[in-house]
Parts: structure tokens; sequence; C-alpha cells
């Protein structure tokens, strides 16, 4: 037999127990009753089977409910605490006829706690013993004898089917605990896959966020000490103006952090539209940008992933294209699609041959968690070109307010601009 288990299947099963116990005072304060209150035999007889009775209560309180409860039920103390109780009971039975009544309460625990062969051979004995040894002893009349038979027989036949069906439910009980005891191991690791699934997917979007901004602008503090290292004896007006990019570029640097940790929107499209922040984009990469369509405002998922493939393909161009080539920037702009493309004349490479790291690779899961797609497209001596295309509600084109102007392209002898997509459009802008 097995227990509900957690606290609250532990407080229900005492509750039911509680009932059963009520079942079995009951039926012995009845049996007690009707061996007292009958006519015959002698009251000395009467007193004795009485006095056999009185035993079982202690007997229960402290053998039996233990053992009863027990999950699994100890068996050996099972069998002893039965025995004992037969010890006393079939004496009683066979003194007092009316004795019998107390097998309502001796029956059932046997299908409790013994297997299906003893319990039925307990139960057989707790039903037909007492008849045989009444008659024997009494040699009643003939149809005492036949009706105490026949309620016998009964008693018996209703005891095999309580005890059928008491098996039956503690075999339900125990398969329910058993799936309980599943599901909730089922449950247990499912919220401990989920967050673990959680925790690496923020562990890739840190990541790809970090490579996409803090790293590309440290790459591009690291190129302009180089540079003004190289400047200080030749060149103090080059270096002062790597200087002043390198202040820039740490700022907007920590502008991104700030970003980062408080899950805001990236420094460049903080108080600027898209085309105004890809502008400013392609002017720190010496590129060009070409707008086409209806330009709208449009959801912040879809603009950011826009803004950040563009500063990942335009920082690949720079970094294995060069600084001296061209390099293009298409934004368009459709009914239900926005499309970003960036596009250079460098020497190309085989996609198929590119593996690890999180530029490409991080480049297509943004647009995956957003719904759209990211293609590269490349050949030995034939350039690149990069092309995110996004999915956007199909609305009326919203004019933008006020258009930026123009941001002066960056000079093409700064070495700061192959590996500087991170910083500030403006050098007197504040960090946020």
């Amino acid at each position: 037999m097995t227990a509900p288990h957690g606290p609250s299947g532990s407080y229900t099963w005492d509750r039911s127990f509680r009932l059963w116990d009520t079942y079995f005072a009951l039926i012995w304060l009845a049996t007690l009753v009707f061996v007292l209150g009958t006519s015959r035999p002698g009251w000395p007889v009467r007193v004795t089977a009485a006095a056999l009775l009185v035993p079982l209560i202690p007997l229960y309180v402290v053998i039996g409910r233990p053992v009863l409860q027990g999950d699994p039920p100890d068996e050996r103390r099972a069998v002893g605490y039965l025995v004992a109780e037969m010890a006393l009971f079939l004496p009683s039975a066979v003194l007092v006829g009316e004795t019998r009544l107390l097998a309502f309460a001796l029956v059932p625990p046997c299908f409790m706690v013994l297997r299906l062969r003893w319990a039925l051979i307990a139960v057989t004995v707790i039903n037909i013993v007492p008849v045989i040894g009444w008659t024997l002893l009494w040699w009643p009349g003939a149809q005492d004898v036949f009706f105490n038979s026949v309620f016998a027989v009964v008693t018996l036949v209703f005891s095999v089917a309580l005890g059928t069906w008491i098996i039956r439910v503690i075999e339900q009980s125990q398969e329910r605990a058993e799936l309980i005891a599943e599901l909730d191991a089922s449950r247990h690791e499912v919220s401990r896959l989920s967050s673990a699934h959680g925790a690496l997917a923020e562990r890739e979007r840190m990541a790809r966020e970090i490579h996409d901004t803090l790293a590309q602008g440290f790459t591009s503090l690291l190129m302009l000490v180089q540079a003004v290292e190289a400047e200080l004896d030749d060149d103090l007006p080059q270096a002062r103006r790597h200087l002043a990019l390198m202040d820039e570029t740490a700022r907007q640097n920590l502008a991104e952090a700030r970003a980062l940790v408080t899950g805001g929107t990236p420094a460049d499209l903080a108080d600027a539209s898209l085309p105004d922040a890809l502008r400013r984009l392609a002017a720190r990469h010496d590129a060009t940008l070409d707008v086409t369509g209806p330009v709208r405002a449009l959801p912040a998922g879809p603009e950011v992933v826009a803004l950040r493939s563009c500063q990942e393909a335009l920082a690949n161009a720079r970094k294995h294209a060069g600084s001296s080539v061209a390099v293009r920037l298409s934004l368009a702009y459709a009914d239900d699609r926005l499309t970003v493309s960036v596009r250079d004349d460098g020497c190309g490479f085989d996609p198929g041959a590119v593996s690890g790291g999180y530029g490409l690779a991080g480049l297509r899961t943004r647009a995956a968690e957003v719904g759209g797609t990211a293609v590269v497209r490349s050949a030995a001596g034939d350039g690149t070109t990069v092309t995110v295309s996004l999915p956007v509600s199909p609305t009326s084109p919203v004019p933008l307010a006020t258009p930026a102007s123009p941001v002066p392209p960056a000079s093409p002898a700064s070495p700061a601009s192959p590996a500087s997509p991170a910083s500030p459009a403006s050098p007197t802008r504040s960090p946020r």
C-alpha cells in the first residue's frame, strides 16, 4: 500500500485513516454490546468472550495501526498482528456467536497488508472456523446451524468481493502515486531545462550584443592607440585628432554598455530614426547609403536587428576587405518588409568555409529571432553582399518629423575607420 505523496496527500491520508479508526471502534463496541446483551449462553461465558475482545483495542493502537499505515506494510509484523487478532477473536466467536460481527472489522486489514492468497486464507478462517467451533461446542439445533452457516458463507463472499475491491483500489493508488511522482520529476526536469535554456539564450544574446558593439569599439580603441603611438613624433595634429576619436569611441561604448545593462534602445537609435543612424554608421566607415521606399517609423525589434546587422557587416568588410574598398549600404522600405544590404568590392571569400565566431552566425540568429532571413553572397574576387530581410507590419507610410542632415564622411586617412563601428556621430555628444 502506497501513501499519497507530499504534505497535502499525507494530510488527506491521515484524515481518511481516522475514518477507519472510527469504523473499527464502532464495530468493536457494537460487538461488545451484542456479546454482553445476548440471552445465552450464561453470563460467565459472555464475560469471558467480552474479556477476549478487550485486548483488541490496545493491540490495534500499538501494533495494528502503524502496520496498516506502513508504506509498504511490514509483512512480518502484519502477520504477527493478524495472528494475535485471530487468537483473541476465534475463541470469543466460538463461545458466543454474536462475536462474529467483529469480522467486518477484521477482514479488510487482511487484504490491506497480505498478499491475495494469504488474505483469502485468513478471511476463510475468520468466517468459517467460528461457525464450526460454535457448532461443535454447543450442538445447537439444525435450524440454527443452517442459518449460521448461510450467514458465514454470505459474509465470506462479501469479504472476498470487498477484499478484491480493496486490492484494486490499492493498485490504482500505487499506479497513481507512481504517475504523480513521474510527473513531478518531469515537471522539475522541464523547469530545470527551461531555466538552462533561458540562461543559454540570454548568454548567447549578450555575446552577440557585446560582439556587435563593445568588442568592435574596443578594437577601434586599440587601433587608435597604435596610430597615436606612431604619430606622436611625426604628426602631432593627426595624433590629437585620433585622441579625440578615442574619446568619442569610449563615450559611445559607454552609452552602448548602459543600453545593454538597462535593456534599452541602442545608442545610435536612442534619439534618431533608422536612416539617420545608418547615415552616421556609414560616415564612420567611409561608406555610402541609399534609402528607397516610403520611410516610416517601425517597431524597435526590426530596427535594432537592421542596425546591428549593418554594424556587423561593415565591421567585417573593413576588417577583411580593407579601408580602401568601396562599401555601399542600402535600406529599402516595402509594405510588409524591411531590407538592408551591405555590399563591398573586396576580394570576397567562400561563405561555406567560415566556421566559428559570432559574426555571421549571430547575424543570422538575430534575423531569425524576428522572423527574417540573412543571406551572405560572396565569391573569390567578386566582393561580398550581406542582405537581411525582415518582416514588418503593412502600414501606411508615416513621414518622419525632422530628417536629419547628412553627416559628412570621415576622412579616409583615419586609421580608426576600419574598426570603429561604435564611435558616436558628433564629437560634442555627451555620453548617456
